[in-house]
């Protein structure tokens, strides 16, 4: 999601992409309630055929509305969102991550959703500017340990246990540890281990050029080109084949993975948060966001009402059950979330273990400034072409020259 998983997609290939829930326009014309839902979620691991099949279990309950579910790549949302808002078409109904709430508020393209669900039955959701925003689906979208049990006993609980561990099995062909090279969503939570934060306590002013990045970025670069225990060029894709096919020993990678990698483990998956960092005591702290349905602005009142309905099945314990046995996701009830379901899954509960180990992922419009300034420099380190100082002190003059641009 999230930096973290932007998929691109060939609208094309995609046939279910444009796919309608029950009959689309011409059910509209029959005084319906229509209503166009646009989602993130991919064919690869079924998801996206979830949501459709979900909406057209609510329309079956519910005849009197009409949902049209289209698939939009996670990158492209805020941009083709904002354009159809500003020809008044924009989709009614937003299924995506947390990351698109910031600017899409500030643009005032979203309506405000505190009273529309009960918020006490659901884990947080986002709140800006004293409203709340996103209605939670799924809670999690963090990253965390996962093992391969056939290649290491248990998951390592520091960074010096995962060095020895990962130089035992490199050996060129196989490695220690896999994680996303090219993204800085899976650099981000080291840099708590090592003191740091992104933002300063006004949670908009970025505090890149730290003694906690410097240290964040050479700890990474040692992985590398010291002990030589990670892949030496790894985007997602790239560590999720190593993984699956038992070239690496462990991976950092999220809870969306969990169900895809349960079928090619099963129980020799091990679930861990990522590792506490020796040389400091301090954990690493993934973002945590989930998944979240947003409202346009231009909703009507006949429309909101369907909306509200939408809601209340969306999160219903029913469904979030559903959610959390179909794909191994955290679901965001809380009643769902404590149940036993959860606590009697091993993998389950070490994934619920990590996501305790988490922090909100910012939802402010500067962390878009934030991810574009850190994603250069982060690649330039582990390609060995500029030293971690450097690349902090860039990083910062990048992001605040982004946000104090004009807009």
């Amino acid at each position: 999601m999230h930096p973290r998983r932007a998929v691109v997609a060939v609208i094309a290939l995609l046939p279910v992409a444009a796919v309608v829930c029950a009959s689309g326009n011409d059910e509209r014309t029959r005084g319906q309630i229509g209503l166009t839902l646009w989602s993130q979620e991919v064919e690869a691991e079924g998801a996206f055929a979830w949501v459709v099949e979900l909406t057209e279990r609510f329309t079956a309950r519910h005849p009197d509305v009409v949902i049209e579910t289209v698939y939009k790549a996670t990158e492209v949302i805020p941009e083709e969102f904002e354009s159809a808002s500003t020809a008044r078409e924009a989709p009614e109904l937003l299924w995506t991550v947390n990351d698109h709430a910031g600017p899409l508020v500030v643009a005032g393209l979203l309506r405000p959703l505190g009273d529309l669900f009960d918020q006490d039955l659901l884990i947080d959701s986002i709140v800006m500017n004293g409203e709340t925003w996103g209605v939670p689906i799924s809670s999690g979208n963090h990253l965390m340990l996962l093992c391969n049990r056939d290649l290491v006993d248990a998951p390592p609980a520091t960074s010096d246990e995962l060095i020895a561990m990962a130089r035992r099995v490199s050996d060129g062909e196989r490695f220690g540890l896999v994680y996303d090279q090219v993204e800085p969503f899976w650099m981000v939570p080291w840099l708590a281990g090592f003191g740091g934060e992104v933002f300063a306590a006004d949670g908009i002013t970025p505090t890149l050029d730290t003694d906690a990045m410097i240290a964040t970025l050479r700890f990474l670069a040692d992985l590398k080109f010291e002990h030589a225990m990670v892949a030496p060029e790894s985007d997602y894709a790239t560590m999720d084949a190593l993984f699956k096919a038992g070239s690496a020993a462990c991976i950092v990678n999220g809870d969306w993975s969990l169900g895809d990698y349960r079928s090619v483990l099963g129980d020799r998956l091990g679930v861990a948060p990522l590792p506490t960092i020796s040389a400091t005591g301090l954990d690493p702290a993934p973002y945590t966001s989930g998944k979240y349905l947003f409202v346009s602005a231009q909703v009507s009142d006949e429309q909101l009402d369907a909306i509200e309905r939408f809601i209340a099945f969306v999160t219903s314990e029913a469904i979030q059950t559903e959610l959390l046995q179909t794909f191994s996701r955290l679901p965001a009830r809380r009643s769902v979330l404590d149940s036993d379901a959860v606590r009697s899954d091993p993998i389950l509960s070490d994934a619920a273990r990590a996501l305790a180990a988490g922090v909100p992922q910012p939802s402010v419009p500067e962390m878009r400034a934030v991810w574009d300034a850190i994603k250069p420099q982060f690649n330039a380190v582990l390609a060995g072409t500029t030293t971690p100082e450097d690349a902090a002190a860039a990083m910062q003059a990048s992001a605040l020259a982004a946000i104090e641009a004009p807009r």
